[in-house]
């Protein structure tokens, strides 16, 4: 369990956000934190080092791409 309130975190979002509706992650001793850009101190979910890892490498597979692009942001 990451305390998004600990000391010395650095949170990092995408170069690529844009308008807040973001994630922030941060690598935290052996795993990865992942919290909603515009609720810092909320819910952070955490993953292994292999969880981002596979997540990262379907992300570049293109397993999560929709058949009809992007899906827009309501």
């Amino acid at each position: 369990m990451v305390d998004p309130k600990q000391a010395g975190i650095s949170w990092r979002k995408s170069t690529a956000s844009a308008g807040g509706e973001c994630v922030e992650v941060a690598f935290v001793d052996k795993s990865v934190a992942m919290r909603h850009s515009l609720d810092p101190a909320g819910s952070v979910l955490t993953f292994t080092l292999g969880e981002w890892a596979a997540f990262l490498a379907g992300v570049r597979a293109g397993e999560f791409d929709s058949a009809d692009g992007p899906s827009a942001i309501a």
